[in-house]
């Protein structure tokens, strides 16, 4: 079994910059996978996980070893993540306009699924990752946080800076949302 978070953060401040290599190769995965789920955009998952790794090293004194070392690096990625959605700017419709007048996103067809081709899609982790991506990036971020990193309530309280009660709620809206938006694709 490899070394613990405490004890590479410890070897690191020692002066031993390999550990801190060794916390990024054991982080990078799950924290671009998640800041991906939020963002929905690859180069913008690979920068902002760069971002995330960055803010890490810079403050890395600054961790509080009384907390759980993985929770305060979600929090960071969150916190990129979240900043980034803020400052995204939405592109106007007339943005697509060709010289002669015509939009060009008028000959794209709809990305709705029709039920019967839903019914014909195989992979349903794809559906629910579909459905995921309509939420707004809070539940999404819970529901992540929950089901894909393995983090109880309490902790993801922690990650996002929100009251435990808050958390639960809207993990369970969450949760409903995505059941109504999933038995909708069914019908």
């Amino acid at each position: 079994m490899g070394k613990s978070d405490e004890k590479l953060i410890q070897e690191y401040l020692s002066g031993e910059e390999a550990a801190f290599s060794e916390l990024v190769k054991k982080y990078l995965k799950p924290i671009y996978n998640f800041i991906f789920r939020l963002v929905s955009n690859r180069e913008t998952a690979e920068d902002l996980t760069q971002e995330v790794f960055v803010k890490t090293w810079k403050n890395i004194k600054r961790y509080n070893p009384n907390k759980n070392f993985k929770t305060w690096l979600f929090a960071i990625a969150k916190n990129a993540a979240f900043d980034w959605l803020k400052k995204k700017k939405e592109i106007p419709f007339s943005a697509f306009e060709e010289k002669e007048g015509n939009n060009a996103l008028e000959n794209i067809s709809s990305d709705e699924f029709l039920p019967d081709e839903i019914l014909e899609r195989k992979n349903i982790v794809e559906e629910l990752d579909a459905i995921l991506q309509k939420l707004p990036p809070h539940y999404r971020a819970i529901l992540l946080l929950r089901y894909k990193e393995d983090f109880s309530l309490r902790e993801i309280a922690e990650i996002l800076g929100e009251p435990y009660n808050t958390i639960k709620s809207r993990h369970q809206r969450g949760f409903l949302k995505i059941k109504l938006l999933f038995s909708d694709l069914q019908d």
